[in-house]
């Protein structure tokens, strides 16, 4: 697995990532700063774990609500499929940090 630096909200991250995998990466990547960057922007939210928490709401509020085109073998739509692997990926570069909630 290859390892990519990347920055959200001004912090690098070293994340993991699997061959071919690095512009999906880049482009969560984006989309986590965007949406964390906007929360903070607003200025009502000042802490860091709780703009990563409400972005991760975000963003999963919007993926949910995408239209779905069919299911996977297992039976789990592919939006949850998607949806607990970013959870996973999410807890795998937490690590050590301990949780948000």
């Amino acid at each position: 697995m290859k390892q990519m630096e990347v920055t959200i909200m001004g912090q690098s991250y070293i994340l993991g990532c699997p061959e071919g995998g690095e512009q999906s990466l880049l482009e969560a990547v984006e989309n986590v700063d965007r949406e964390m960057s906007a929360i903070r922007n607003a200025g009502k939210v000042k802490a860091r774990e709780r703009i990563a928490v409400l972005a991760a709401l975000n963003l999963a509020y919007a993926l949910a609500e995408r239209p779905v085109s069919g299911t996977s073998t297992a039976g789990i739509m592919p939006g949850e499929a998607h949806l607990d692997a970013l959870i996973r990926r999410i807890d795998q570069t937490l690590g050590s940090d301990g949780q948000l909630l």
